[in-house]
């Protein structure tokens, strides 16, 4: 079968599973798609678990204006694939924080340059984008700690008064400090460095119960 024929396949079989008081609430929460069946995150993964793993087809699905498409197009990407000229791809079709908490989740948690990506994506001034690199960062086994504290620095630089990266930053910290004990000094240095804004009040009143210095 061809990518066409591949994707009407799947997409019949998430259909089965469409659910329209769930695509309505999405609606009004603000995660908004081209289209939306309210088929739930763990069916999504269920149902593309049986797929055999195919970049090409990945990529094919996340172009497509269908919102389980481009959730299974997280899972179906191998991540050894994603490198530095693949970014600004995967950054084109990050529309909501749904989509980006999936593709942090099921691809670039997994991918072996995530301090590139971290470098890229953490100065964007596109909230979603930022925050999909830091959650990555925050899973990711090839996160480095001292590239972990300059993001941080950057996101909230480009994004002072976001929540999503506030969270995005506090689960990156909370991550590295887990794994790297020296850091219970380098994490107050940081967050003293950063400019008061809305996105500091968040990460300094989380980390004040989440992390023991």
């Amino acid at each position: 079968m061809d990518n066409t024929q591949r994707m009407i396949s799947l997409l019949g079989r998430l259909r089965k599973q469409m659910n329209g008081a769930v695509s309505e609430s999405m609606q009004r929460d603000g995660q908004k798609y081209g289209l939306n069946y309210g088929v739930s995150i763990a069916t999504v993964r269920e149902i593309v678990a049986g797929e055999e793993c195919d970049y090409d087809f990945a990529k094919y699905l996340f172009k497509q204006q269908v919102r389980e498409l481009r959730l299974a197009a997280c899972h179906l990407a191998e991540p050894s694939k994603v490198d530095t000229h693949e970014f600004p791809f995967w950054a084109r079709g990050i529309v909501n924080s749904e989509l980006a908490e999936e593709l942090a989740f099921a691809l670039l948690s997994k991918i072996y340059d995530i301090n590139s990506l971290m470098g890229v994506w953490t100065v964007e001034s596109n909230e979603l984008v930022a925050y999909a690199a830091l959650m990555a960062a925050s899973r990711n086994e090839r996160t480095l700690s001292e590239v972990a504290l300059i993001a941080v620095e950057n996101a909230v630089r480009a994004n002072p008064d976001s929540a999503l990266i506030a969270n995005g930053v506090v689960a990156l910290l909370c991550y590295v400090a887990s794994r790297d004990k020296s850091l219970s000094v380098g994490i107050p240095v940081l967050l003293e460095r950063l400019n008061e804004c809305r996105a500091k009040e968040i990460i300094v009143d989380e980390l004040s119960w989440r992390l023991e210095y």
